[in-house]
């Protein structure tokens, strides 16, 4: 037996989940979806930051476009330490396209003149 708190909504509920894949402790459907993808893929959306290089001491902050495998996280992490860019900037912009191939972006989450 595997528990997990949901993540999904505020609520945060505890949730079972035997070796038949069968979900107790969820208040709502999402529950049981998180649940069991926390299993068989579990994936995140990473946050960090990167250099500005054109503003003594500055950083940016940065986000995944999308969800990453969570065995992935400090190989992408690596990838986004050597990154920089050039303000101006805007949020949105492409920092660096399909990073480590997983179809997946790094993208600008700060406005920077």
């Amino acid at each position: 037996m595997k528990e997990f708190t949901c993540i999904i909504c505020p609520r945060g509920c505890r949730l079972s989940v035997d070796d038949n894949m069968n979900v107790t402790g969820n208040f709502c459907p999402r529950g049981k979806q998180y649940a069991i993808s926390e299993l068989t893929n579990p994936v995140r959306t990473i946050t960090s930051s990167v250099r500005v290089n054109n503003r003594e001491d500055l950083l940016v902050s940065v986000k995944t476009s999308g969800s990453i495998p969570k065995g992935k996280i400090f190989e992408v992490m690596e990838e986004i330490n050597k990154l920089s860019v050039a303000a101006p900037t805007r949020i949105g912009h492409v920092v660096k396209s399909n990073i480590l191939g997983l179809g997946v972006d790094i993208l600008i989450t700060k406005n920077i003149d």
